[in-house]
């Protein structure tokens, strides 16, 4: 064999498998298409962040991540909700999840994703069993009982006992393996950006309802002496793409209105990066010799901070099998048992989460006067807050 294990997708859950199966002692190879970018303003740099929750953050110490992310982390301490379905754009429901009630650490550490990539895509230098060849695709994948080969856009081939795909929602490794996915389509896009503003963030992360889906503010650090923020604006999809055209004092215009002035007038500290909403899940999470993860399995709109941390929660659980027998790695044996531990978790985050971006996108004022109550009378009681905060966590229940 040429390595025991060949990822295709070297996005964020690509790269942390690398790192979590090289650390293991398993030879990994990572191939991706396009080289990571690394730079904050440099073109194609992806602005979203992500949000690690606790487990995520344990799981990312253990292969050795953390600490190269520790120092660029912004700590999440209160998940806060605001309804703002009213008349006029102003908060009428704030209902706080703070951390302090069920654990000592916060919810989630903050990081944008383009250095996320750049800390990941340099820790693999260190670990002498990975191999990053960025620039590179994974072309083709035949598998049969014993091993995979993975053809290579450089027009090598690879051999293996394990891929794992980690190449996104339209995935070509699933695809090669003939599994069908269920998509759901919102009409919504997603627009993505970092914003300063005067009032500090004082680490809440802040999810305001109104219509067409949340506007979601998560804290980062200071930019440039001022309180900065990652925004994750929701909308329907005509919407979205008018507010995207606008000049830039238009747009924090409109933006500081939907905030509700909650931090008070927001400026624009980034470029704006736009992309479709959808729900998907994969049919299975298994092939011949081949394990899906990350989008590639499933995909989820961006609320909960849910999507990356299943993704580590997939790799964590194929990491496991792998130690726990070396001798079957990519086996009928391994690879069922991670299909039956992962899928029905997954099914149940995507159709939560799916309801709730429906919820979040009502625009009938007395449907969006429902959303309200509801929300105020299920999040006053402390112990189906508790609940909540533990289910988001990545609890069972």
């Amino acid at each position: 064999m040429d390595y025991d294990i060949v990822v295709s997708g070297g996005g964020i859950a690509g790269l942390s498998a690398t790192a979590a199966f090289a650390a293991a002692g398993f030879s990994t190879l990572c191939v991706d298409p396009a080289p990571p970018v690394t730079e904050r303003e440099a073109d194609g740099a992806d602005l979203r962040t992500t949000a690690f929750l606790q487990p995520a953050q344990a799981f990312l110490d253990e292969i050795g991540l953390w600490p190269r992310l520790a120092g660029h982390a912004t700590p999440l301490q209160i998940m806060r909700i605001v309804d703002a379905g009213g008349p006029v754009p102003e908060p009428r429901v704030t209902r706080d999840f703070d951390a302090a009630d069920i654990s000592d650490k916060p919810f989630g550490w903050n990081l944008p994703n383009w250095l996320l990539r750049r800390e990941m895509a340099a820790r693999l230098t260190d670990l002498a069993k990975a191999d990053f060849r960025p620039g590179i695709a994974a072309t083709g994948l035949f598998t049969r009982d014993g091993e995979a080969r993975v053809s290579l856009s450089d027009t090598t081939r690879v051999r293996c006992r394990l891929v794992v795909a980690a190449d996104g929602r339209g995935s070509p490794m699933r695809a090669a393996a003939g599994i069908g996915v269920k998509t759901t389509r919102f009409g919504q896009k997603a627009l993505a950006f970092a914003v300063t503003h005067p009032i500090p963030h004082g680490n809440v992360s802040t999810e305001i309802h109104r219509t067409g889906g949340p506007f979601t503010l998560v804290p980062l650090p200071d930019y440039e002496g001022r309180p900065c923020t990652a925004v994750v604006w929701m909308e329907d999809g005509t919407k979205a793409e008018r507010l995207f055209a606008l000049d830039p004092a238009t747009f924090e215009a409109e933006m500081s209105e939907r905030s509700c002035h909650l931090f008070g007038p927001l400026t624009l500290a980034s470029r704006r990066t736009i992309w479709p909403i959808i729900a998907q899940e994969a049919e299975r999470l298994s092939g011949q010799r081949l394990a899906l993860v990350a989008e590639a399995a499933h995909v989820v709109p961006p609320i909960g901070a849910q999507g990356l941390n299943m993704s580590l929660k997939d790799i964590a659980c194929l990491r496991d099998l792998a130690l726990a027998r070396p001798e079957g790695l990519g086996d009928v044996q391994m690879l069922d048992a991670y299909h039956k531990a992962r899928i029905a978790d997954i099914r149940t985050r995507v159709a939560g989460i799916t309801a709730l971006n429906r919820i979040s996108q009502i625009s009938s004022e007395p449907l969006r006067d429902i959303r309200a109550k509801g929300l105020d009378a299920l999040y006053s009681l402390k112990p189906v807050r508790t609940t909540l905060m533990r289910l988001g966590l990545g609890a069972s229940g």
